[in-house]
């Protein structure tokens, strides 16, 4: 039955025309976001759990920037403390020297005083960003290391070590000996820090990427899908209009009745 007050047929073809409209929005939305649950609206369990784990990333990228200052400040330490141990070793093998007969230990004691004064030098300037874990009453360091939700950051401790006064009361062979003796055991805790910071950046670096990758999995859209879908509902928009169109001129015909 034809009727000019309730036109079904362009009412369904409308329906079916504002569907693939919301449909198409929605495809044009996930295309130039490249997500394809970029609000809570979209799905609020996965918008969810991947604004959770953006949180973890951002903090962790706190997290590598500290380590990468700790390391920094371990790696000056380090390399100024074993500088340290090879002219203390010099030093060493003058005071062998002096007690060698025949030697000048004028002269020798003048290199020595050189040497210790070159050490005193490193501890003074083994600093970074202000920090320095050579120096007479430096202190220990609590570096960053990571984060644990719920818990909040870890560290690990890294001891000072005064250079500065280590040869003050080394006049001896066997003394200086004894000085190398708690230097190398210095360096030894400061080499074992910074192993394990280098080790803990590759592994925070590798931790990231595995998160980026799990939010990718929940959130992003696939494009190759998502265009082939753009390309159909551009056709079912196309024909949802001519539907509409076809649907409305049977009300034109009615119309054309009553015309003398």
């Amino acid at each position: 039955m034809a009727s000019i007050l309730t036109n079904a047929s362009a009412m369904t073809a409308l329906q079916t025309l504002s569907a693939t409209n919301k449909n198409l929005a929605t495809t044009q939305d996930r295309i130039a976001t490249g997500q394809r649950v970029s609000t809570a609206s979209d799905n609020a369990a996965y918008w969810s759990i991947a604004t959770g784990m953006r949180t973890q990333n951002s903090a962790l990228s706190a997290v590598k920037d500290g380590l990468g200052l700790g390391a920094s400040i371990v790696d000056t330490a380090y390399t100024s403390l074993t500088k340290a141990i090879d002219l203390a070793q010099k030093i060493q093998a003058k005071y062998v020297a002096k007690e060698t007969p025949g030697t000048d230990g004028a002269i020798i004691d003048a290199d020595i005083a050189q040497f210790k004064a070159q050490i005193v030098e490193m501890a003074k300037g083994a600093t970074f960003q202000g920090v320095n874990l050579l120096k007479t009453g430096g202190t220990a360091q609590n570096i960053v290391t990571g984060y644990e939700a719920g818990t909040g950051v870890t560290t690990i401790a890294v001891a000072a070590f005064d250079l500065e006064a280590a040869l003050t009361a080394a006049t001896t062979s066997a003394t200086v000996g004894t000085a190398i003796d708690t230097m190398k055991a210095a360096a030894a805790g400061l080499g074992s820090a910074k192993t394990r910071i280098d080790t803990q950046v590759s592994f925070t670096s590798s931790l990231m990427d595995a998160i980026d990758r799990g939010v990718g999995q929940l959130v992003d859209a696939d494009m190759n899908a998502e265009s082939a879908r753009l390309s159909a509902l551009q056709v079912q928009q196309q024909l949802g209009i001519q539907a509409l169109s076809i649907a409305n001129s049977g009300n034109q015909s009615i119309l054309s009745l009553f015309r003398g």
